[in-house]
């Protein structure tokens, strides 16, 4: 199964796949939205995604597949290598990562170690995740900035995450000062370019 927005890619793609022997491609969708209940009819072996971890919809797409179809395995198409890029998709159990500059037979590679159960991760995304700076921020302290990530104010961060506000304004304090920022708004975008949320 073929997940890729962008037509004219996605089209040459599955052309590809269509010409090997071993791959078959039951079906070439735009986008996430209707990924998951696609393939819980179909069940394809393998699911081939672009993957774009500005959004974090391509990581909760891959997480809730994972959870309802542990058995497709998912290759990753990524167009950049931001740090933690590698240790995201793996947290989230890919088994297969190809930069989108790749050749096509690394993606065919790709396909078919994710098919056997191999981990194919892309020499360019793995070297960039060589260079990967250690996550400084705790468990706590990474959901406090996801839900400021995505907008929510101190008070609606303490409610959903049981805390108080005084606590929820301590933990973003740290978060700001581990990450070297300016103001919460700079420890997001310190936090998504590293990789950490």
């Amino acid at each position: 199964m073929l997940v890729e927005d962008m037509d004219l890619l996605r089209t040459a793609l599955a052309s590809l796949l269509s010409e090997e022997a071993d791959i078959e491609v039951v079906a070439a969708l735009k986008d996430h939205t209707t990924l998951t209940r696609v393939a819980l009819r179909l069940r394809p072996d393998v699911v081939v995604m672009d993957v774009d971890l500005s959004r974090s919809a391509g990581l909760t797409t891959i997480r809730e597949l994972r959870g309802r179809l542990p058995q497709t395995q998912i290759v990753a198409l990524t167009a950049a290598k931001p740090s933690g890029l590698v240790q995201r998709l793996l947290a989230a159990d890919v088994l297969g990562a190809v930069d989108k500059t790749a050749p096509a037979e690394r993606l065919l590679e790709a396909i078919r170690g994710a098919a056997a159960g191999e981990l194919v991760v892309d020499a360019s995304l793995a070297v960039a995740a060589l260079a990967v700076e250690p996550n400084p921020l705790t468990p706590r302290e990474l959901d406090v900035l996801r839900l400021a990530a995505e907008g929510a104010a101190g008070p609606e961060i303490a409610k959903r995450l049981h805390l108080s506000p005084g606590t929820v304004r301590n933990y973003l304090s740290k978060v700001i000062s581990k990450t070297g920022a300016r103001t919460r708004v700079d420890a997001v975008r310190i936090a998504r370019e590293a990789g950490w949320i």
